[in-house]
């Protein structure tokens, strides 16, 4: 079974930094693209960032610039580097991994179980 476990969520105020970091573990061939998103209260889930296997990084327009994400693949964790931090950043962030596990047809994805990032004014 895969798990990904994410860590690094907290209280923060508007300006400060939060690194946020998902370390997936279990049966794992090989992890394709990783990345994080996010979902505020009444709000649907949306992506925050995504890096794929050679390290090809994607951003919502509402980070860029203030976010960065990186991966070791050694330890199969991906990173997320968030500065500048805004109120509107609040909300619970998920991993999510595209994989393939030994003995079983894939690729499959994965979702952590979220952590908390609340950002105060």
């Amino acid at each position: 079974q895969v798990q990904l476990v994410e860590s690094g969520g907290g209280l923060v105020q508007a300006g400060g930094s939060l690194r946020l970091s998902c370390a997936a573990s279990g049966n794992i061939l090989s992890i394709n693209a990783m990345g994080w998103y996010r979902q505020a209260p009444g709000k649907q889930r949306e992506l925050v960032a995504l890096i794929s296997s050679g390290d090809s990084t994607t951003y919502a327009d509402a980070v860029k610039g203030r976010f960065t994400i990186s991966r070791d693949n050694a330890k199969k964790t991906v990173f997320l580097q968030m500065n500048r931090l805004k109120p509107e950043d609040t909300a619970v962030y998920y991993c999510n991994a595209l994989l393939r596990e030994r003995g079983r047809l894939g690729p499959w994805r994965y979702w952590g179980q979220g952590t908390q990032v609340t950002v105060s004014s």
